[in-house]
């Protein structure tokens, strides 16, 4: 399966990878210019993968992206557009992957337990330099 793409026109907020979509190989669903760099592995016994150091290089942030892996339960994430209107609601359950790119989230947790792993870019500078809060109306 492809991964789920969610865009606000041509800008891709965030690229969902669920539960066994690997492909065999090494695949990489960010782009080059991403700031955050997402791929997957997918082979066989025996496959040598080459040994390797990454150099130091000076590289310009101006975005935090950040990559989120359910382990465990389900929840309901919310992705927004860069004016706060909200594009899209899904659900991800265990083994699901997500990347968010552009725009805004926010979860909403499913199930007892549930566990999520966080991966973004740094250096982190503070809530007050990093994140901006949108006001959620809850018609509940």
């Amino acid at each position: 399966m492809e991964p789920e793409v969610i865009k606000d026109g041509d800008l891709i907020l965030a690229i969902i990878i669920r539960n066994g979509d690997f492909k065999e190989g090494l695949n990489f669903f960010s782009q080059d210019e991403d700031f955050v760099q997402v791929g997957t592995w997918n082979y066989n016994q025996g496959k040598i993968l080459n040994a390797h150091n990454h150099l130091v290089f000076d590289r310009q942030v101006n975005r935090t992206q950040e990559v989120v892996i359910i382990k465990y339960g389900k929840l309901k994430a919310d992705f927004y557009n860069e004016e706060d209107k909200i594009i899209q609601s899904t659900e991800l359950n265990a083994g699901d992957v997500f990347i968010c790119l552009n725009g805004g989230h926010g979860y909403e947790v499913l199930e007892d337990n549930t566990q999520v792993m966080e991966v973004k870019n740094g250096p982190y500078l503070g809530v007050e330099k990093d994140k901006r809060l949108i006001e959620v109306k809850n018609d509940k």
